[in-house]
C-alpha cells in the first residue's frame, strides 16, 4: 500500500514538472534560422558551452570565436548572439553557430551602410585574383588591388591582419557577394582635408613656395600647402617645351600663379607662364612678315624646322621652304641643329602663336634665272626613264625637266625612248617653263620637216608627187621629201577614183605617186593627201579641154584621155 502511495506521489510530482517545464519553453519562443541570445556557461578546450533556454545547452566549436579575438575576451556569464539552426536535431541536440549569427549580423549591418556609405572596420586576411579579401565583423567581403590605396602599393604586408577602415561599393544579395573599398575612406579623408585647404587660396593667387613632387613628359605635379596641383608643360612657357624635366628637379620650389580651381573634383592648376608677358603680344610690332632675320635651328622634324628667334618665340620652316628644286626634300640634309641662319617670315598668326618662315627665300632663285634661257640649247643629266618619257637635271642649275617622246624626234615614235639610258648628258632645247616646271625637245635642234611646204611653197590644193615609202593593208605610206623625214600615210579610199584600183597590194615601195594636198595644218603639224583628189581634178581638167568636141561626135571618156595623153606624148618627143 506504501509502495502504490509513493509511485502515485512521483507520478504527480513527474506531471507537474513537465507541465511547468512545457510551460517554460513555450514562453522561451525559440525560432529555427534566428539570431538568438545565448550565455556562457562553460569554456572547454575544443567548445564554448552556451544555455540558449533550450532542453539542452548548446556546444560551439571554438574555432568560430577565433577570427576576431573575442575568445580571449570570453568567460562564464558572457552573453553572445548566435544563430539557431535547428532547436532539436535527429540526436536531440540543439544546433546553433556563432559565426552564422556574426556573418547574418554583419549582413544586415551590411546593407544599411550600404546606403549611408558608413565606414567599417575590417581585416585583410587573404590574396585572390585580382583583388584581396577583407573580413569586416566576421563576413568576408572581396576588395579589388584598386580600392586597397589611392596609389599602386608593390607591398602591402603592413596592411594584413591589421584593422583598416573601408566603404561598402557594391553588394550582391542574390549571390551574397559584398565589395568594399579602402581607397574609397583614404580619399573622402584626403578631400575634406583638401577642401578644407582650399579655402585659403584662390585662382590668380601667387605661390612662392611651390614644390615639385613629379615630373612627366606633360606635365608637372606640385604640392601646393599640402594641395596638389598640376602645372602643365603649356603653362611653362611661352615658348615651347621640350621635356619639364629639363627644367626643374624633384623638391625644387617653383613661383606659380594659380590659374584655375575645380570646385567639383578640388583639382588645382597652376602656371608660371603666367606671371610674365606674352612675347606674342607685341610681336607684330617687332616683326615683319616678308623682312628677313637671323635666328637658331632648335628641332628638326620630318614636315620642316623649328628655328629660335627669341626666348619664347620659335618659328617653323616647312620642308617646302627650304630648297627651291626639291619641295619634298628631308630637312636634315639641309639644316642641323643648333645651326645659325637667315630667314625670311611669311606669316604670323597671334591668335594661334604660329610664325610660318622661308629659308629658301634666303638663297637665291635658280628658276629666276633660267627664265633668260627659255629656247637656248642646254645639257642635261638623264634622271629617269618612263614609258612615255625621260626626265633629266640641267647641269649646271640643278633644275629637273621632262623630254616627252614626242619631242625626240619630229617622227614622234615611242621606240625611240629606247636609245637612251640613265646618267646620259644630252643636248636639248628649253621649250616651256611653268609652275617651277622645264619642257624640254631634243627634236627642236634639228631643222624641221615641215619647212618644205614654205621652201617649195607648196599648199592646200596643191598636187605633188610622192615615192611610195611602205605598204599597209589599210593604205600606203608615201615619203615627200628626198631625206624621208617627211612620210604621210594615204588611206585606201584616197588611193584611186576606181575602187578596183584602190587596193594597196597594187602598189610597190619606190614608185611614185602623184596626191593632192587636201589637208594642211603646220602649227598642228598635219598633213592630208588623196591620189583620188589627184584624179579627179585631172579628169575635170581634161573635160573641159576636150569634152565639148568629142560629146557631139559620139567619142568615149577613154578616148579622150588616150587623145589628150597621146598629143601630150609626141610633143615630150
Amino acid at each position: 500500500m506504501a509502495i502504490e502511495q509513493e509511485i502515485k506521489k512521483n507520478s504527480t510530482l513527474h506531471k507537474e514538472f513537465q507541465t511547468l517545464l512545457d510551460k517554460d519553453f513555450k514562453n522561451r519562443k525559440l525560432k529555427e534560422n534566428e539570431i538568438i541570445k545565448a550565455t556562457v556557461t562553460e569554456i572547454t578546450k575544443n567548445f564554448v558551452v552556451v544555455d540558449c533556454k533550450a532542453k539542452m545547452e548548446g556546444m560551439i566549436p571554438v574555432e568560430e570565436f577565433k577570427n576576431d579575438n573575442e575568445f580571449e575576451k570570453l568567460k562564464p556569464g558572457s552573453q553572445i548572439d548566435v544563430y539557431l539552426e535547428r532547436i532539436e536535431s535527429f540526436k536531440g541536440e540543439i544546433i546553433i553557430s556563432r559565426d552564422k549569427a556574426r556573418k547574418m549580423k554583419a549582413w544586415r549591418k551590411m546593407e544599411k551602410v550600404f546606403e549611408t556609405q558608413e565606414e567599417m572596420t575590417g581585416y585583410i586576411t587573404g590574396k585572390v585574383k585580382g583583388g584581396f579579401i577583407a573580413t569586416v565583423e566576421g563576413l568576408p567581403c572581396f576588395m579589388p588591388s584598386s580600392q586597397i590605396d589611392v596609389r599602386p602599393l608593390k607591398r602591402i604586408d603592413h596592411l594584413m591582419n591589421t584593422p583598416v577602415k573601408v566603404i561598402a561599393t557594391r553588394i550582391d544579395k542574390n549571390r551574397g557577394n559584398v565589395c568594399v573599398s579602402r581607397r574609397a575612406v583614404l580619399e573622402k579623408s584626403k578631400n575634406a582635408e583638401i577642401v578644407e585647404a582650399l579655402k585659403n587660396i584662390k585662382e590668380g593667387d601667387i605661390v612662392d613656395n611651390a614644390i615639385v613632387k613629379a615630373t612627366t613628359d606633360w606635365g608637372i605635379f606640385l604640392d601646393i600647402n599640402g594641395i596638389d596641383a598640376l602645372l602643365h608643360v603649356s603653362d611653362l612657357s611661352h615658348g615651347r617645351v621640350k621635356k619639364p624635366a629639363d627644367l626643374v628637379t624633384i623638391g625644387q620650389k617653383l613661383k606659380v600663379k594659380i590659374t584655375k580651381i575645380d570646385e567639383k573634383t578640388n583639382r588645382v592648376s597652376a602656371s608660371v607662364k603666367a606671371l610674365t608677358e606674352d612675347p606674342y603680344e607685341n610681336i607684330d610690332k617687332k616683326y615683319k612678315v616678308g623682312e628677313i632675320y637671323e635666328g637658331v635651328v632648335t628641332k628638326i622634324m620630318d614636315y620642316g624646322c623649328f628655328v629660335k628667334i627669341e626666348d619664347s618665340i620659335e618659328g617653323l620652316i616647312h620642308n617646302s621652304e627650304l630648297d627651291w628644286t626639291n619641295k619634298n626634300v628631308k630637312p636634315s640634309k639641309i639644316l642641323s641643329v643648333s645651326q645659325k641662319i637667315k630667314f625670311k617670315i611669311v606669316n604670323i598668326d597671334k591668335d594661334t602663336k604660329r610664325i610660318s618662315l622661308s629659308y629658301k627665300a634666303t638663297l637665291e632663285n635658280p628658276w629666276e634665272q633660267i627664265k633668260n634661257k627659255l629656247g637656248e640649247k642646254v645639257k642635261i643629266k638623264i634622271n629617269n626613264i618612263t614609258d612615255k618619257a625621260l626626265f633629266g637635271e640641267l647641269v649646271d642649275k640643278k633644275l629637273s625637266g621632262m623630254l616627252h617622246y614626242k619631242e625626240i624626234s619630229y617622227d614622234e615614235n615611242v621606240e625611240n625612248l629606247k636609245k637612251f639610258k640613265k646618267n646620259d648628258i644630252i643636248e636639248v632645247k628649253i621649250l616651256e617653263i611653268k609652275d617651277d616646271k622645264i619642257r624640254f625637245s631634243k627634236r627642236a635642234l634639228d631643222k624641221d620637216p615641215f619647212e618644205w611646204f614654205d621652201e617649195n611653197k607648196k599648199k592646200v590644193g596643191d598636187v605633188i608627187t610622192t615615192r611610195i615609202h611602205e605598204v599597209l593593208k589599210t593604205g600606203v605610206k608615201v615619203s615627200i621629201d628626198k631625206d624621208k623625214k617627211l612620210i604621210v600615210t594615204i588611206r585606201k579610199a584616197d588611193l584611186a577614183k576606181d575602187t578596183a584600183d584602190a587596193r594597196p597590194e597594187v602598189f610597190s615601195p619606190g614608185n611614185a605617186l602623184d596626191a593632192k594636198i587636201t589637208d594642211l595644218d603646220l602649227k598642228a603639224r598635219k598633213i592630208k593627201l588623196s591620189v583620188k583628189a589627184a584624179q579627179i581634178d585631172e579628169e575635170k581638167s581634161l573635160i573641159a579641154k576636150f569634152g565639148e568636141g568629142a560629146t557631139k561626135s559620139g567619142a568615149t571618156l577613154k578616148g579622150i584621155f588616150e587623145k589628150a595623153i597621146g598629143k601630150k606624148g609626141k610633143k615630150e618627143k
